[in-house]
């Protein structure tokens, strides 16, 4: 049956919709859509990060924003570190933990021989009610805080004393030309507890208080280094343009020879990403290729919307005509497997037909007409009962073909 009526044409027409108005909806459903893949490809790096922490999208008060922005200011193109996958440059790498405790095992395996810079936290904060993303200073850390960032390789011994605004003291490895004032309230390393009784890494000073206590260390022999007051790079400590210039110094001399940039890592503050393949598909090289498979989509789009011609009705699943009626036939039994089955019935129709077109007595029954139609002649030297036992009794389907033709020539070759 077809699921069409005989005369498609008497089938009312629906305007529901005018053409503009189907463009518009999927012009906007297509921008939507888009607007959408990219959204959710670039959401982690869209986030602002003002959260009062203490990393590089920060603009608090012990937050790192400042120095940032000053070293994209002067040239030293500053990259924020979103993925550990970042990790292999050979540029200075700034780690800013919220927290001693935070785990940096991942950094410490990926930067062992390239320059990196710890900075330690020294202030327990809160959030200032009336300026988002600002905090206020509560109280110092907890002094095992700070000093168990490198745990449990070493445990660093911290203290904080005051400094009445000193000038600190650069060592002999370090550059003499660059001058900090020590903060009011200074935190320096004085010292470092091995892990387990084991011999610690030599922690060789860079600049100290004058008394002893280290404010920039080298840790080991590799170019790995830490600051145990953040406050000398930190947003609150760039107020000073002398502090500053003398932070920016400090990023410089530590940077590797040839650098091109300045990397400040903000995954250990939760602002880290894995790789996504959705973004890749919106930046270089990648984006050409989603430009041509969008230009793609648009041209095919484009030639649907034009028409040639009329609308075609559908055909009927079920044509009219005898020579539809046998061919959907035919497939029904090709479909059911009963081809080589048909030989003897096709035998019987050839022999109605002879017993209507050559006269034979009605009386002539099975054996005796087959006698009477053999001595009408043979085709080939075959007689029509060899002909029709071969239609009769044969199972493949070419020889029942070639059966089904002979009883056909033969019939033809009688009637002329």
């Amino acid at each position: 049956m077809s699921d069409l009526s005989i005369n498609p044409r008497a089938a009312p027409r629906s305007n529901l919709f005018r053409i503009r108005t189907v463009a518009l909806m999927l012009v906007i459903g297509i921008l939507g859509f888009v607007g959408t893949l990219v959204m959710g490809a670039f959401a982690p790096d869209l986030r602002s990060g003002h959260n009062g922490g203490t990393h590089a999208l920060s603009n608090a008060a012990v937050g790192f924003s400042g120095i940032v922005q000053l070293a994209e200011a002067t040239g030293r193109n500053p990259q924020i570190i979103r993925s550990a996958h970042q990790f292999d440059s050979e540029d200075l790498l700034v780690v800013t933990p919220d927290q001693g405790f935070d785990d940096v095992s991942s950094v410490l395996a990926a930067r062992s021989a390239k320059p990196t810079l710890f900075v330690l936290p020294k202030w327990a904060t809160v959030a200032d009610p009336d300026h988002t993303g600002w905090v206020r200073i509560a109280d110092l850390t907890a002094p095992i805080d700070p000093g168990s960032l490198l745990s449990p390789q070493t445990e660093f011994k911290i203290r904080r004393v005051r400094s009445g605004g000193a000038p600190l003291v650069a060592s002999a490895d370090f550059d003499p030309a660059i001058h900090f004032v020590a903060p009011r309230v200074l935190q320096v390393i004085s010292g470092q507890v091995p892990h387990k009784g084991d011999k610690p890494k030599p922690l060789v000073p860079l600049i100290t208080d004058g008394k002893g206590g280290i404010v920039l260390a080298r840790y080991g022999n590799g170019p790995l280094y830490v600051l145990a007051d953040p406050d000398l790079m930190s947003n609150a400590g760039l107020k000073n343009p002398r502090q500053a210039a003398a932070a920016l110094a400090i990023l410089d001399w530590m940077n590797s020879t040839g650098a091109k940039s300045i990397g400040f890592d903000v995954t250990l503050n939760g602002f880290g990403h894995s790789q996504s393949p959705l973004k890749l598909a919106f930046t270089p090289p990648f984006l050409a290729m989603t430009l041509a498979l969008a230009a793609v989509l648009f041209l095919v789009g484009w030639h649907a919307l034009g028409r040639f011609g009329p609308i075609r009705p559908r055909a009927r699943a079920i044509a009219f005509g005898k020579t539809a009626l046998v061919e959907n036939s035919a497939k029904l039994i090709r479909r059911a497997g009963r081809e080589t089955s048909l030989g003897g019935r096709y035998a019987q129709v050839i022999r109605e037909r002879a017993v209507a077109t050559f006269g034979v007595p009605a009386r002539l029954k099975d054996a005796a007409l087959d006698a009477y139609l053999d001595k009408l002649g043979a085709w080939r030297g075959r007689r029509f009962s060899e002909l029709a036992r071969t239609a009769e009794t044969t199972r493949d389907q070419d020889a029942l073909v070639a059966a089904a033709q002979a009883l056909h020539q033969w019939q033809k070759e009688k009637k002329t």
